[in-house]
C-alpha cells in the first residue's frame, strides 16, 4: 500500500519536537491524536489534527519560528518515497523539477514552480488559498518548505550553498534568524515567496542518482497522484493551475482544456456539474492574485491591474470593489 506522505512528514514533526525536549504524548493528547492512529498506516491525520499539532508545538516550545527550525533539521528520508525520488535524480535541476511535481503529495497549501533565467533559477512557493497568511499551519509549512529546499541541496551536491535571493510574500519576525537559516538576507512583503540560486548549480550532478530506481518509484507514486487528482474538483484544479501559472497572463478556456487533455465542451460540462463555469473559476483566481499582490505592497495598483489582464484601471477597480466592497487602492492602504 502507498504510504501517506503527509502523515510521514507529520510524524517527523513529532520526532523533531521530541528532540526539542517536548513530550510526544502531551502533543498528541492536546492535538487529539491517539496512539493507535499514530501507529496505523491506514488511518490518516485530519487537517485539524495537523493544524493543532503545529499550534501546540509552537506553544510548548515557545518558538514562533518552529517551522523554520524544523526545516533546518529535516532530512530527505522524512519524505519517504518522495525523498527517494528526489535523491535518485540525475541533476539538481531535475531534482527540483520533479520535487515541484510531487509537492501536492506532502501539502495542498502550496504549489512549487521552478523557473530558469539567464544566470539564475528560482523556486516559487505559490499559496493555493488567498488568506494563507492568516493560517498558522500555512505560514509554518511555507517556512519549512523554503528552508528545506536550501539545506537539502547541500546534501544532494555535498557542498554548502547559499541562495542569491530569498523573498517572502508577508511580513516576517526576526529577520536576522531568517537570514542565518536561509543564508541570505530576506526580502519581506514581496510579490512572491521565492528562493533564487546561481544558474551554475542547475546542472550539478547528484551523487545518489539512480535512473532505474527513480522510474520504479515513480510508477508507485503515479497511481496516488491520479487518486488525489480525482478527489479534487475540476474547478479547484483549474483554480490552482491558474494561480501557479499566473506569470503566463490571461489563459483562455481553450488553453485550459488542452492542458487538462479534455475538449472545451467536456470541460464546460464537468464544471457545470460542479455548479460553476470557467469564468467564475478564472474570476476567483484573479481575486486571489489581486489580494496577494496588494498585500505584498510591492506593486502600484495600476501595474497590478495590467498584470491581471485588465486594459483599464477603472475596470479592475470596479471588479475589485464588487469582490470586496472597497477599491484596490483603499484595500492596499488599509493592509499596509
Amino acid at each position: 500500500m502507498m504510504e501517506d506522505q503527509l502523515k510521514k512528514l507529520t510524524i517527523s514533526l513529532l520526532a523533531y519536537a521530541v528532540q526539542r525536549d517536548l513530550s510526544a504524548g502531551t502533543l498528541c493528547r492536546l492535538s487529539n491524536i491517539s496512539m493507535p492512529q499514530l501507529q496505523n498506516d491506514k488511518q490518516p491525520f485530519t487537517p485539524k489534527q495537523v493544524g493543532d499539532l503545529w499550534l501546540n508545538a509552537i506553544h510548548l516550545s515557545k518558538d514562533t519560528l518552529f517551522g523554520l527550525h524544523f526545516g533546518e533539521s529535516l532530512q530527505l528520508s522524512a519524505l519517504g518515497i518522495v525523498g527517494e525520488i528526489i535523491k535518485s535524480s540525475e541533476t539538481v535541476g531535475a531534482a527540483l523539477t520533479i520535487a515541484a511535481s510531487l509537492t501536492h503529495l506532502i501539502t495542498t497549501a502550496f504549489t512549487l514552480e521552478v523557473q530558469q533565467n539567464d544566470d539564475t533559477f528560482s523556486v516559487a512557493f505559490i499559496p493555493t488559498a488567498p488568506d494563507w497568511q492568516s493560517s498558522t499551519t500555512s505560514v509554518q509549512t511555507l517556512d519549512l518548505l523554503m528552508v528545506f529546499v536550501v539545506h537539502e541541496l547541500d546534501g544532494l551536491m555535498m557542498k554548502k550553498i547559499s541562495p542569491r535571493a530569498v523573498s517572502y510574500g508577508r511580513p516576517i519576525d526576526n529577520p536576522a534568524e531568517y537570514e542565518r537559516v536561509m543564508r541570505c538576507k530576506p526580502v519581506m512583503n514581496a510579490a512572491t515567496n521565492t528562493v533564487t540560486f546561481d544558474k551554475k548549480y542547475w546542472n550539478e550532478p547528484i551523487i545518489t542518482a539512480n535512473y532505474e530506481l527513480q522510474q520504479t518509484l515513480l510508477q508507485k507514486v503515479n497511481p496516488l497522484k491520479d487518486t488525489l487528482a480525482e478527489k479534487q474538483t475540476l474547478g479547484n484544479r483549474i483554480h490552482n493551475y491558474l494561480i501557479a501559472n499566473s506569470y503566463l497572463g490571461l489563459v483562455s478556456l481553450e488553453d485550459i482544456a488542452a492542458n487538462f487533455n479534455i475538449s472545451v465542451r467536456t470541460l464546460q460540462r464537468k464544471l457545470k456539474e460542479e455548479g460553476i463555469n470557467f469564468q467564475q473559476v478564472a474570476d476567483g483566481a484573479r481575486k486571489s492574485l489581486a489580494i496577494n499582490y496588494l498585500k505584498a505592497g510591492s506593486y502600484p495598483v495600476k501595474e497590478i491591474s495590467y498584470m491581471l489582464g485588465y486594459n483599464e484601471l477603472s475596470a479592475f477597480t470596479r471588479t475589485f470593489k464588487r469582490w470586496t466592497g472597497i477599491t484596490p487602492a483603499i484595500y492596499q492602504k488599509n493592509y499596509n
